[in-house]
């Protein structure tokens, strides 16, 4: 009996380490790929489970981010009087049109004191029309995630994990973010 415990539990160290191993690999292979301002991202060691804290839809409706489990999502977190999310914002915008899809989303949430009314006119001046205008009211989800700045931008597996995070503005359509993104998301 001992010794089939024993093979049960190797078998799963095994399973363990060589699924570890495949991640680090993945891992190994993104941060090859960071060029230009893909070099703020962060990628991290070992996946970290994200929050499950709601925020609101454009409607007024709870939303999570477990709800896009199964697609590779890329989060970020703004303000309608940060200047560099101002920056920021097409790029995003391009990046959900050129990659965008059932496999690939950009999920843009405004934290703290946006207002639905606030959020439109910035979007609007700007020519914004394809992002979700997401609110986080009370920065429950923020902070939960560790948002200290702003923008901040996190790329989520399908499984739910944060794998890396950049914080400060980025060119997110540029041809490094959009061969490390893609690169990602055929790895599975």
């Amino acid at each position: 009996m001992r010794a089939i415990s024993l093979i049960i539990l190797y078998t799963a160290l095994i399973a363990g380490a060589n699924s570890a191993l495949a991640e680090n690999s993945n891992i190994s292979a993104l941060n090859q790929l960071r060029q230009g301002d893909m070099q703020k991202l962060v990628l991290h060691a070992a996946p970290k489970r994200v929050s499950n804290i709601p925020f609101l839809t454009e409607n007024g409706a709870e939303k999570t981010l477990d709800d896009y489990k199964g697609r590779y999502v890329l989060v970020n977190f703004w303000a309608t009087w940060c200047a560099p999310c101002r920056a920021e914002m097409p790029s995003l915008s391009t990046l959900q049109s050129t990659i965008g899809g059932s496999d690939f989303s950009v999920v843009t949430i405004a934290t703290g004191r946006n207002t639905p009314a606030a959020i439109d006119k910035f979007f609007a001046e700007i020519g914004i029309g394809n992002l979700p205008t997401y609110r986080d009211p009370k920065q429950k989800l923020a902070r939960s995630m560790a948002v200290l700045g702003l923008p901040a931008s996190i790329l989520i597996s399908p499984d739910g994990h944060e794998i890396g995070r950049l914080l400060g503005d980025a060119n997110w359509s540029d041809a490094s973010a959009l061969a490390l993104l893609s690169s990602w998301i055929e790895q599975d």
